[in-house]
């Protein structure tokens, strides 16, 4: 019987299988087995990974020149170890990648926040919560009682617009103001996004919050916090800005009173 510390001869030629399969320029294939066979194998594994993080995040596909989309993904093939065997849980790994381990100066500066942003839409998409209506009133006043907000929502502030980013988009520095969106899945599972402004992102936290009563109070600390001379054209503003993220499913209704 082998100890602790050795390996059998079977999980050595295993070893070796999977250090050739990672890195093959670097490491031997094992013996014994001709190279037209682990070639199918190099290319079955490989493909299947670079393929489904193609599809993961295909901006970053899109604007990533062929050369250097597959030396970075040989590379993460290479040296990132996976916690997951979990085809879905691999955009997180690879998103893990990019900002633990990934240092190249050729990659854009907005790489991981792009990213990022890819990876939260695949995350709503994926995620096996329900929303749940039951203490909710969906013809609420928005104003007079509190403002629910739907679960399934994740508020992001980014350096860079990575909602535009294109192949006719690559920002190299980025703008004077943040970009802030709220990303959402609504009740018809479809997952969109919102840009916000300063106003808006302020008063999704405050709903997020929950720790203010009502709407109107939410409106009003928003137009104390901006020393607003008129705070009406602020109430009167978040109320429409209210509205429109109750039609989208960002806002589900208003706190059902017992």
């Amino acid at each position: 019987m082998p100890t602790v510390a050795e390996k059998s001869p079977f999980q050595e030629v295993q070893y070796a299988f999977t250090r050739h399969m990672r890195d093959p320029e670097n490491n031997p294939a094992p013996e014994g087995i001709e190279d037209r066979r682990m070639e199918i194998y190099r290319g079955l594994f490989y493909n299947n990974v670079e393929g489904f993080i193609a599809g993961s995040f295909p901006v970053l596909r899109k604007i990533t020149p062929d050369e250097q989309w597959h030396a970075m993904v040989r590379d993460y093939f290479n040296r990132h170890l996976s916690r997951t065997p979990l085809f879905p849980k691999m955009p997180q790994e690879f998103l893990q990648y990019l900002e633990q381990e990934r240092d190249n100066a050729d990659d854009p500066s907005f790489i991981l926040e792009l990213a990022h942003y890819e990876w939260v839409e695949l995350a709503l998409s994926l995620d096996v919560r329900e929303i749940d209506m039951d203490s909710v009133n969906p013809d609420g006043d928005l104003l007079e009682a509190l403002p629910v907000l739907n679960p399934l929502t994740w508020m992001l502030s980014y350096q860079y617009p990575v909602h535009k980013i294109s192949p006719d988009f690559m920002p190299a520095e980025p703008p004077e103001r943040p970009t802030y969106l709220v990303v959402y899945r609504n009740r018809d599972d479809r997952v969109g996004f919102i840009d916000l402004n300063p106003v808006s992102a302020r008063l999704l936290e405050l709903i997020q919050k929950s720790e203010i009563p009502s709407g109107l109070m939410m409106l009003e600390t928003i137009a104390a916090e901006l020393r607003h001379p008129d705070p009406a054209v602020v109430i009167n503003g978040g109320v429409e800005i209210m509205q429109g993220l109750l039609q989208k499913g960002v806002i589900l209704g208003t706190r059902q009173k017992n």
